[in-house]
């Protein structure tokens, strides 16, 4: 069943790329692949049990490269099940909103189909190589989406600085899991099997290098302070369907990255290790918010704040790694990191798909063309408010329920992680000047004669918003389902 999940969507896209079929029919296909694949997500999440341990659900492990020992191997369990639901939630949610889309419908629809497989792959794998392809897969496919397809005036620059700089980090990534594939006796790329024999245990100078390449990589990804600079321009010419699966999955992969592989697999180095990642956790919550509030396009200031957001993530994973301090506050940490990941997802999405109605509208992201848009655009002012006091973790979202988490088991952690708090009022600050300035007062500039959303659109923004307040209300499905998993993590990095 996973692996009908994992390429599904790859089998339709391969269909589309080869058979002519009209535009309509390929629009349409889009949204009963992904709709059919979520079904079956949905249906995963039903039938699942948390495997006692560090175990997999729905395991399946087929010989691949066996002179390496690497095998097509992938399972999931509370750490990766969430984000495979949240790719299968915003990918679906996108193909409704390209039912708007005019140009080359058929070869956009084929393209993100792959782009999904390539992300639901990335977060079942459990083989370094299996992760490894399906990292790269996603560069080239969002490469091909912010050319193809964005909206910038600059989106082959863009596009490129956001293939060079992320391929950059892939071979950081892959010097990595060499190196662990080296240091296994026997060599080995298998996830499971690196994690229960820890293999630069009893060598902290091999252990510290493999571990920076790895944090090199998936920090690129994520992106933090100081690796960040390709995320605003990629963002500000993709097109809003391609910010909305950038911010909302492919970000998740960095942070992913380090739950899954960094920290269970060293867990030596990462407690060594910890102080860097939460001061990196910290600066990049703090820096993030304050650019976001210079910013005066909407796009790049969301963009911003999905650093913001990221470094919350970034600091909960450090603070797990701090041996000496209590048990219970770790992993309430990295519970909450999990959190944040879906949470940040469905709000930025929701942002992202928005944002993209105002540039379809006006061909403009400046928030000062607007004005009134509440009287002229009522149903779209309503949802981009639900969104931004979403996304700045008002109770009853799930933003707040991950930030409360992750302050919470951080702080337990180290007093230190205070210092990120002001990071939530000044991203508080931030989106109430974005409604103040284009939804508030009388309609002026670009909001004259503005045209209110349209159902392909409102459809998509309130599914994602209506899961984040679902999450907010009722967090304990989500947690329950996380809480085993970190809980296992932590005992790893305790070792």
């Amino acid at each position: 069943m996973l692996s009908l999940i994992i390429f599904l969507p790859l089998a339709v896209a391969a269909v589309l790329a080869v058979v002519p079929v009209p535009d309509r029919v390929a629009r349409w296909s889009w949204i009963g692949a992904t709709v059919a694949d979520l079904a079956l997500v949905v249906w995963l999440c039903a039938a699942y049990e948390s495997p006692a341990g560090s175990g997999l659900a729905f395991e399946q492990q087929v010989r691949w490269i066996p002179t390496v020992d690497s095998s097509y191997h992938v399972g999931v369990d509370g750490l990766s099940l969430p984000l495979l639901a949240l790719t299968a939630v915003v990918f679906a949610a996108c193909a409704v909103y390209g039912l708007r889309e005019q140009h080359r419908p058929r070869a956009l629809v084929a393209l993100f189909l792959a782009l999904q497989t390539t992300c639901l792959g990335l977060f079942a794998a459990q083989d370094l190589i299996l992760f490894f392809v399906f990292f790269d897969l996603s560069i080239v496919g969002m490469y091909a989406a912010i050319a193809g397809w964005g909206t910038g005036r600059n989106a082959g620059r863009s596009a490129l600085q956001f293939f060079l700089y992320t391929f950059l980090g892939s071979l950081a990534l892959l010097l990595g899991f060499i190196g662990l594939f080296l240091a296994a006796d026997p060599h080995t790329f298998d996830i499971p099997t690196l994690v229960a024999a820890a293999p630069l245990a009893d060598a902290p100078v091999a252990g510290g290098f493999v571990l920076a390449a790895l944090l090199v990589g998936l920090a690129i990804k994520t992106p933090t302070v100081p690796f960040h600079t390709w995320l605003p321009p990629a963002h500000t010419d993709a097109s809003a369907i391609g910010s909305a699966v950038l911010a909302a999955v492919l970000l998740k992969m960095g942070t992913y990255g380090f739950v899954r592989i960094a920290m269970p697999v060293l867990p030596d180095a990462w407690q060594a290790a910890a102080w860097v990642v939460i001061a990196v956790g910290i600066l990049s919550a703090l820096y993030g918010a304050l650019v976001a509030l210079a910013q005066t396009d909407v796009k790049r200031m969301i963009a911003y704040t999905s650093i913001n957001h990221m470094g919350y993530v970034v600091l909960a994973v450090g603070a797990a790694g701090l041996a000496g301090s209590g048990t219970a506050a770790r992993e309430l940490a990295v519970t909450g990191a999990v959190t944040q990941m879906v949470s940040h997802g469905l709000t930025t999405g929701a942002l992202f798909l928005l944002a993209g109605v105002l540039h379809d509208r006006t061909g403009s992201y400046a928030m000062r063309d607007f004005g009134g848009l509440a009287r002229t655009g009522p149903v779209f002012a309503g949802l981009f408010g639900v969104a931004a006091f979403a996304s700045l973790g008002i109770p009853a979202f799930s933003g707040f329920v991950a930030e409360f988490q992750v302050f919470a088991g951080s702080v337990g952690a180290t007093a230190w992680a205070a210092i990120a708090l002001p990071g939530i009022l000044i991203t508080a600050a931030l989106f109430l000047r974005a409604v103040q300035l284009m939804l508030a007062g009388a309609p002026g500039g670009r909001s004259i004669g503005f045209t209110d959303v349209r159902a392909v659109e409102v459809v998509p923004v309130v599914t994602l918003l209506a899961l984040s307040l679902a999450i907010g209300v009722a967090p304990w499905p989500l947690l329950d389902l996380i809480a085993p998993a970190a809980e296992a993590v932590v005992g790893l990095v305790s070792r």
